[in-house]
């Protein structure tokens, strides 16, 4: 569950580069077109290709472009998001463990933050680990006409039985079990009667807290069928989190990660929402430090034995963040569509491991 908070960053620079290019004969100049970044396929918004010469490649280049803006224009024409009706909580068998804020609709203290011995950090890999398993079969109920709740209340299951507490339960309030965010919702989406449609897109967020200690771990999923572009925005998101996380290790700066995600976002043309952050985890569900996704520079390092989560959200369009009257849900204030990925990682001394990796 992504962290509130903000910060002020100096947007990334134009010049950035995405990967190396060999040196051509002929002048480049930038179009939008398809380009082969980390060893993945994305249509981005700014890339380069020959300006002479090879015309039919322009001409292909055009129709992937139409057939971009065809796709794009389509998806804003789909029904804003509505809220739907809220099922009541469901109950927790009394032998579980329950975290310390349960009952409380306080914002509980934000600690300082987590290091791990080996038993803090075989704790936080076996939390971790369940969380990864949830959200993967949270992701084969994705389909249409399932309702966000019906995937709740199978997510809930299966947490019990593990023995796990599903953390968001109770979180300041919060009534359900995940997050359940679809299409233009940026995060926090509470699961209610609404039914996914086929070519919507869903972030599904689960967090369980297990002997002790809380994982967690989000995706975003496309309901059926979903259109070109969408499936470029979300594979530029998850991209965008496996950058972010590359620069950890004992001795970074935190800023580098939000340096990292902020250019390769803006290399693609989208958007990172500077509202959420990413936090620490551990024993406590958020704590310090705070993971700012954006262009940032806020001191800090990170410590080997550190476990904290990397969460960035992504939008299509440049637009403000509008929270719903249930305090929870965020949605884009135009009705552009949102992407999230997160993982939890563990700082290590020559880099980190993911903990949340199946």
């Amino acid at each position: 569950m992504a962290g509130l908070g903000a910060g002020l960053g100096a947007r990334p620079s134009a010049a950035f580069e995405a990967g190396r290019f060999q040196p051509l004969a002929a002048p480049l100049r930038p179009v939008r077109s398809v380009c082969i970044v980390a060893g993945k396929f994305i249509v981005p918004k700014r890339c380069f290709t020959v300006s002479s010469r090879l015309t039919w490649v322009e001409d292909e280049l055009m129709e992937i472009r139409k057939s971009q803006e065809q796709s794009s224009i389509k998806s804003k024409k789909r029904p804003p998001l509505r809220r739907g009706k809220v099922s009541p909580q469901l109950p927790v068998p009394g032998h579980i463990p329950r975290p310390s804020y349960v009952g409380s609709k306080g914002l509980p203290e934000l600690c300082k933050g987590q290091l791990h011995d080996a038993q803090g950090i075989t704790g936080m890999r076996a939390a971790c680990k369940l969380a990864a398993r949830v959200l993967d079969f949270a992701g084969t109920l994705v389909k249409p006409s399932i309702t966000t709740n019906e995937i709740d209340a199978a997510v809930h299951n299966m947490i019990i039985e593990a023995g796990a507490y599903p953390s968001p339960l109770g979180y300041r309030g919060f009534p359900k079990s995940i997050c359940t965010s679809v299409n233009e919702c940026v995060c926090h989406g509470i699961p209610d009667s609404t039914q996914l449609q086929n070519g919507d897109i869903i972030n599904i967020d689960v967090n369980v807290f297990l002997n002790g200690y809380h994982g967690g771990t989000s995706r975003t999923f496309a309901c059926g069928q979903v259109d070109d572009s969408i499936k470029h925005f979300l594979n530029a998101a998850e991209e965008c989190l496996e950058k972010g996380i590359s620069v950890c290790r004992d001795g970074v700066n935190y800023r580098k990660i939000g340096k990292k995600i902020s250019k390769l976002a803006y290399f693609y043309g989208y958007y990172v929402v500077e509202r959420f952050v990413g936090h620490g985890i551990g024993t406590t569900y958020h704590s310090e430090p705070l993971i700012l996704h954006h262009a940032n520079e806020n001191s800090g390092r990170m410590v080997e034995g550190q476990t904290f989560t990397v969460e960035p959200i992504l939008t299509m369009e440049k637009t403000e963040c509008v929270t719903w009257e249930d305090g929870w849900t965020t949605v884009t204030a135009d009705g552009s569509w949102a992407a999230q990925f997160e993982h939890t990682i563990l700082v290590t001394r020559n880099g980190v491991e993911i903990l949340t990796k199946v």
